[in-house]
């Protein structure tokens, strides 16, 4: 299987603008630019797709790893924050919210370290991870 996305960009990085359109077309010409990026202007930028690409990858690993050792979750909620700093990626913090009947906290906790090692979104960012999780 491969995925693809494409990036536009046209100008100066500051005054340039660009968009993004992917296989899928769930982004369709979607704009980003300085502003978007590196203030709160209208758009994407790329962290926030990384951010959003972690949660769902790290929600649907749980999934299935919980479906694995017999439990079903209600909800997994999954809310990813990248931080940027210095020209680089220097975290990703998750914090994860979870109701699954009739598991304890040692099994989830045992889950969770299976998510964490093995997600795969979570291992391309050779980053520092914090986690909050909680288990309703």
């Amino acid at each position: 299987m491969k995925r693809n996305a494409t990036a536009v960009w046209n100008g100066t990085g500051k005054e340039g603008n660009g968009h993004l359109t992917t296989q899928s077309t769930t982004l369709n010409k979607t704009q980003y630019n300085f502003s978007s990026r590196f203030a709160d202007g209208i758009g994407t930028n790329p962290e926030e797709l990384v951010a959003a690409a972690l949660s769902g990858c790290f929600a649907m690993k749980l999934s299935f790893v919980l479906n694995a050792a017999g439990f079903t979750a209600d909800t997994i909620d999954v809310n990813s924050t990248i931080t940027l700093e210095g020209g680089a990626i220097t975290n990703a913090h998750l914090v994860v919210k979870a109701s699954v009947p009739g598991i304890d906290s040692a099994k989830f906790d045992e889950c969770m370290e299976d998510v964490k090692a093995n997600c795969l979104i979570s291992k391309l960012l050779n980053v520092d991870k914090t986690y909050e999780v909680s288990l309703n």
